[in-house]
């Protein structure tokens, strides 16, 4: 294989490994073989390993001995932290693509904020946050800012994780998508600044409960 279409294989797996993280495929705690990686995406294992590496050096994984590329558990104060940080970056994403949207672009997110009340009627967890990730990236990329979306989607390694957790308190996970619809409604009246604080609700909603599953 040539150099460069080594390069590019090794850039698609860490890819798609990242987003299978932002989308909270494994669970804190959970190890990372790199052979069965491999055959499910069917690469060769030195792709995969690479890969692992890259998102080890972006804190997103961990090495841990005797064990090997584990998912990190996050203890409340890094919790707190990231989650003060995910409502600065993404309520400022919010506030600039609430004003930048047409009218084809808001019905889209009209449209994936009745995927996510299905998907919670029907407890699917996946379902809601494929469709509460393309919720929120629509919005945000609406923005115009390639640097902030960046941030974001970093900051969305180190929680995609435990957001798996979200289904197991029904009172929490009934009231979900409870901001999104505040969000289409202040989308409705212009108002780009309660769009930002809806974004700030929703996180605050997840965060309050997810907090309660980090260590101490």
């Amino acid at each position: 294989m040539k150099t460069d279409d080594a390069s590019t294989l090794q850039d698609q797996t860490y890819q798609r490994l990242r987003e299978a993280l932002m989308l909270g495929r494994w669970l804190p705690g959970e190890r990372l073989k790199i052979q069965p990686l491999a055959a499910e995406l069917g690469v060769g294992t030195m792709p995969v390993r690479t890969a692992l590496q890259r998102l080890v050096a972006e804190k997103a994984l961990i090495n841990v001995p005797n064990c090997g590329v584990t998912v990190p558990q996050l203890d409340v104060g890094a919790f707190d932290d990231i989650l003060a940080t995910r409502i600065l970056l993404e309520g400022e994403a919010a506030r600039l693509g609430a004003q930048r949207l047409d009218s084809a672009e808001r019905a889209a997110l009209q449209a994936l904020v009745g995927k996510m009340d299905a998907a919670i009627a029907a407890g699917d967890v996946k379902g809601y946050l494929d469709a509460n990730e393309a919720f929120h990236l629509a919005l945000y990329r609406a923005a115009g800012s390639p640097m902030l979306m960046t941030l974001i989607e970093t900051v969305w390694l180190y929680v995609g994780p435990i957001s798996n957790n979200l289904q197991q308190d029904p009172a929490v996970w009934a009231s979900m998508n409870d901001a999104h619809t505040a969000l289409l409604l202040a989308l409705e009246n212009d108002d780009a600044n309660s769009v930002a604080g809806a974004i700030a609700d929703d996180l605050k909603t997840a965060g309050a409960y997810l907090r309660t599953l980090c260590t101490a």
